[in-house]
């Protein structure tokens, strides 16, 4: 067995694990699908478009799982999705073009900040975070799914800094949504569910960018270990401490994007 072959079965044995740990971290708290992208680019070396197209069908896996999930749970809703994401798959449609009109090194700038910023993000949520009464979730969530313009706008500007960046969609979503009023599990239903309106024009729009032929194994690959991860991370959602698991998310992805900015 050659070198190169033994280099090739490497990558394909980093990849599979890499998209079910995340797949299973998305599974348990919604966010993490950030990390993907940075580890095509990063560690491995591929062009953005490559990690891109990889990326978005891995976040399409665990949109679709996700969204089903909370949804037999009760923590979807279904008017307010549908709004939400309509305006994200024109976001995303626009984020596409954008990014073939930058120079590929600063589009994997625009990669690592909004890395950065997601990662500040969640730890200002989680400092921040307060209960609110049912009741008061309740109405806001109801106001805001009426508020149709408000939430195709929201929709189109998240859809188009994550089908740019490479970020999935919850860890920029889901925080704007408890923001809004919107109860935290309801919040990252709609915000995986929202990721497939996003994920849908990205992957097909980064797929023609790449030789799909030569990717097939690995495009199935990825398809499989994330779809196993979700699936398994959540089963065990309630049963791991997310706090200290979304902590550990946070400074993980601060320093790494800190790292590949200016040091790398």
């Amino acid at each position: 067995m050659n070198g190169a072959l033994i280099g090739s079965m490497a990558v394909l044995v980093i990849i599979g694990a890499a998209n079910g740990v995340i797949g299973g971290l998305i599974g348990i708290c919604g966010i993490a699908g950030f990390l993907l992208p940075m580890l095509y680019t990063g560690a491995l070396g591929y062009s953005v478009d490559q990690a891109l197209a990889y990326s978005f069908l891995a976040f399409l896996v665990s949109g679709c799982i996700g969204a089903w999930q909370y949804r037999r749970e009760g923590n979807l809703d279904i008017p307010l999705s549908v709004k939400l994401g309509a305006g994200s798959a024109i976001g995303a449609v626009a984020g596409v073009a954008l990014q073939s009109m930058i120079e590929k090194e600063t589009a994997k700038a625009i990669l690592y900040v909004v890395v950065l910023f997601s990662g500040i993000s969640i730890l200002f949520r989680m400092w921040k975070e307060k209960k609110s009464a049912g009741q008061e979730e309740k109405k806001s969530e109801k106001n805001l799914t009426e508020n149709i313009g408000f939430l195709l706008l929201l929709g189109m500007t998240t859809g188009a800094v994550c089908a740019l960046s490479g970020a999935g969609g919850p860890v920029l979503v889901m925080p704007l949504l408890v923001v809004c009023g919107v109860s935290a599990r309801t919040a990252v239903g709609v915000a995986l569910f929202d990721s497939v309106f996003i994920a849908v024009p990205s992957c097909v729009g980064y797929l023609a960018r790449i030789d799909g032929k030569e990717s097939v194994v690995l495009l199935f690959l990825i398809a499989i270990t994330h779809g196993i991860g979700v699936w398994v991370g959540s089963r065990f959602a309630g049963k791991i401490p997310v706090q200290g698991l979304k902590r550990f998310i946070a400074i993980f992805s601060v320093g790494i994007s800190l790292y590949m900015l200016f040091v790398a």
